[in-house]
């Protein structure tokens, strides 16, 4: 079988490598050149996008942000898993709102804004502290801004001029005081059949995930099945095939959806040593029609992304169930070099392997790390 992944990023690699066991071989698009590429060595096939299309089993993408053309095409050979309007839903909050409305999914308040002076009446039906998100585009913490004080409107709508609102609207969101965030990842096949892997909780720094733990702490069972309702309700909904990732706010007893991920999800990256079948294989499965596999976890684990750090002690694998995976790219700031995986049989121990994988790490791209080795040693 033959797989070919618009995106020839690390997510395109790891399917690549999950891929090889099942003898399901996976190529890549350069989305930059449209040339068909070697998911790990980047090296150009001896194929043009039209031969690979036509050669492949099945297509499907790495991040949602595939030019429109390239996925018209794809959408042409009915073989794009999933969808081109599913992969659209997380390009675009405009489209990704609408969805969650239409299927009564519960989500911050929020409004629509096409012209800056809108953001008054956002106020007024919102209150003072809002978060701005550009519809598209916008990732990492990107095309975001904070109002956090109602004397601030002017700066803000003035820092706002210049941006076509037309072209690219505004979505306003009523910030939210929540107790955590959790992920959900799950999958669901060709005939309907979902699997969920187990509520991750995601650590932010600067709008960038830094730290994912699962089985997340403190999450009993009617929770989990919460969740899980939420993942059910949008897969189905959207006639969905794939590993689909639904980011949350945890408000008290309340989950409120928070974004969308038509993909394999940095926040599921821990099922790679954590779970019976990890998500970039789980990924592959549905969409070559394959039996989808176990999602239980294996222990607990921590996801500890490497964000704009080149140069740290390999001796870190030294640490019992540690596992790198380095991306190979050439390092700039902010970006995600690779990401180490963590297990362990509790929370405490857990906590222990990250404070020891702190010695080996320069703290000041970790901000995280010491903070949460210390909250799992006494979770």
């Amino acid at each position: 079988m033959r797989v070919l992944i618009y995106g020839a990023g690390q997510l395109a690699q790891m399917m690549y490598l999950a891929g090889c066991p099942l003898g399901i071989e996976v190529q890549a698009v350069d989305v930059k050149d449209d040339s068909v590429v070697h998911p790990v060595s980047k090296l150009p096939l001896e194929l043009n996008l039209t031969q690979a299309i036509e050669a492949a089993d099945a297509l499907s993408v790495e991040f949602e942000h595939v030019p429109e053309r390239l996925l018209e095409q794809a959408a042409a050979s009915d073989k794009l898993l999933p969808s081109m309007s599913n992969i659209l839903i997380g390009a675009d909050r405009v489209r990704e709102k609408k969805l969650l409305e239409s299927l009564n999914v519960p989500n911050c308040a929020h409004r629509l804004v096409t012209d800056l002076t809108q953001l008054d009446e956002c106020v007024e039906s919102l209150g003072e502290r809002l978060i701005i998100k550009a519809s598209r585009d916008g990732y990492d913490g990107y095309g975001q801004w904070r109002l956090t004080d109602r004397s601030k409107l002017d700066a803000l709508k003035q820092s706002l001029q210049g941006l076509d609102l037309d072209a690219v609207p505004l979505i306003v969101e009523q910030m939210v005081d929540f107790d955590r965030e959790l992920s959900m990842v799950g999958v669901r096949d060709k005939q309907g059949n979902i699997s969920t892997y187990p509520l991750a909780e995601n650590l932010h720094y600067k709008g960038q995930l830094h730290v994912s733990v699962a089985p997340a702490p403190e999450v009993d069972t009617e929770l989990q099945k919460r969740a899980a309702h939420i993942f059910e309700t949008l897969a189905s909904g959207m006639d969905y095939v794939g590993v689909l990732a639904v980011e949350m706010f945890q408000c008290g007893d309340t989950l409120l959806v928070n974004e969308l991920a038509p993909r394999v999800h940095n926040s599921g990256h821990w099922t790679q040593s954590g779970s019976v079948t990890d998500q970039f294989e789980n990924h592959l499965r549905a969409v070559c029609g394959l039996p989808l596999g176990d999602v239980a976890a294996i222990g607990v684990s921590a996801m500890v992304n490497i964000i704009g750090c080149g140069s740290f002690s390999r001796e870190l694998l030294s640490i019992k169930g540690s596992h790198l995976h380095w991306y190979g790219k050439t390092v700039r700031e902010k970006r995600k070099m690779g990401h180490i995986n963590v297990g362990a049989a509790d929370y405490a121990e857990l906590g222990d392997k990250l404070a020891a994988l702190s010695q080996y790490l320069p703290l000041e791209f970790f901000p995280k790390l010491e903070k949460e080795a210390r909250r799992l040693r006494n979770a």
